[in-house]
């Protein structure tokens, strides 16, 4: 009795036609795969051994909270990254000199502080853009990070950030000062969860009222575990962007 499941019992017209199958199966896969793989993200962090962290900071509202952690970085030599907002730019100019001045990165953090993925891909273009001109007329700076508002995106917002030739930050250490959650626990938490090649999200807005008293000690703690403070371009250099 003749074997009806070996392959090789199969008439031939029928292994062709099973051959061709299995081959546009196997290749939608990879097509699938490959598409999955690419899918366009921020970054988070990068990969490197080296005890390196960049601290950045997102402002968009008030004029209270940003000098005083100015002044903290200022006092302990750290440059950091600015993630800033396009209003809040032409309506701070001078701390906007301030953070030139002090050689930190200058970001951007949008126009409008909405969730980019409500918006078209050519509307998130608009966004990007008229915040990058508010930069560039306040602090002769042509912004290419951008941080976005709420964190919040999706993949057709950062492939309207690459095509407006930024690269999209991320974090890997929330340091929840915008949740006002206490000056101790923004400290343990930026403390603890540090780690080489860690992007850490603080805040400069007048509603973080927390910062400022939690910075000093996040910072000494930082160096304590043998940690460089650098920027996030400067990181980017460093090692593999890790999304």
């Amino acid at each position: 009795m003749p074997r009806i499941f070996g392959f090789y019992e199969i008439h031939p017209r029928a292994r062709i036609t099973l051959a061709g199958i299995l081959a546009l199966f196997i290749l939608a896969s990879s097509v699938v795969y490959v598409q999955a793989y690419h899918k366009e993200k921020p970054v988070y962090q990068v990969k490197t051994e080296r005890k390196v962290v960049a601290l950045t900071f997102d402002i968009s509202w008030g004029n209270k909270t940003p000098m005083p952690v100015i002044e903290i970085l200022k006092e302990n030599g750290i440059k950091s990254t600015f993630f800033l907002s396009g209003p809040w730019v032409k309506e701070y100019p001078d701390i906007v000199a301030s953070i030139k001045k002090d050689g930190h990165e200058i970001g951007s953090h949008g126009y409008r502080h909405i969730n980019l993925s409500n918006l078209s891909e050519s509307e998130i273009k608009d966004e990007i853009q008229k915040a990058h001109k508010n930069i560039y007329e306040v602090a002769g700076v042509n912004a290419n990070l951008i941080r976005t508002p709420n964190g919040d995106y999706k993949e057709h917002v950062i492939k309207a950030v690459h095509n407006s030739n930024y690269e999209a930050i991320q974090w890997s250490v929330d340091s929840l000062d915008w949740m006002n959650p206490g000056v101790n626990t923004i400290i343990e938490r930026v403390s603890k969860k540090a780690h080489p090649g860690a992007i850490i999200l603080m805040h400069a807005s007048d509603t973080c009222k927390q910062t400022s008293d939690a910075l000093p000690e996040v910072i000494k703690n930082l160096k304590k575990q043998g940690y460089e403070f650098i920027t996030v371009s400067e990181l980017l250099k460093m090692g593999e962007k890790e999304n």
